[in-house]
């Protein structure tokens, strides 16, 4: 479609105006900035990068919870933390634990209170903390690394669905 231009008299001087359409003929956008895609591209990145955080996330905070809740007597006696609080505490923990894993993929996956994932989240954050203080009391060293790893982790993903990607 050819612009329209016309003239428009203003005391001695004139100007020259042009009307151009907006968008071809077939509706697709021309001078869509490259920014706006660069930008859409960068936070579906930061969205595949926060689930696959959040899926691992819950494999690992699944099957330690299970292990704290069905499995404590037998997984125990090899490690020696375990001794640091009473089975009661570790069996809240664990279940803890199941709920938070839940809460990591459910809610945001079915948009349904997606706030209560970043509330899972930074309560494993927290909790990982604990782990890291029971570790280093009795010089664990590979435990304290991991749980400090962990912690970094749940920090991030509360952190980049709050930021990064929100979902609330």
């Amino acid at each position: 479609m050819a612009g329209v231009v016309g003239q428009i008299g203003i005391g001695i001087s004139e100007v020259s105006v042009c009307l151009l359409p907006l968008s071809h003929d077939d509706g697709t956008e021309k001078n869509r900035p490259a920014r706006a895609d660069w930008e859409t591209g960068k936070r579906h990145t930061m969205n595949v990068l926060l689930w696959v955080l959040q899926a691992l996330a819950a494999l690992v905070y699944g099957s330690s919870g299970v292990m704290k809740v069905f499995m404590f007597e037998k997984v125990s006696q090899d490690v020696p933390s375990f001794g640091a609080m009473p089975r009661k505490a570790w069996m809240i923990l664990g279940i803890v634990e199941l709920v938070c894993t839940v809460g990591l993929i459910v809610p945001d996956a079915l948009h349904w209170q997606p706030p209560l994932t970043i509330l899972a989240a930074t309560v494993l954050a927290v909790e990982s903390l604990v782990f890291v203080w029971v570790h280093i009391k009795y010089s664990e060293v590979a435990p304290t690394i991991l749980s400090g790893v962990l912690g970094l982790l749940m920090a991030f993903i509360a952190y980049g669905r709050m930021v990064l990607h929100p979902i609330l």
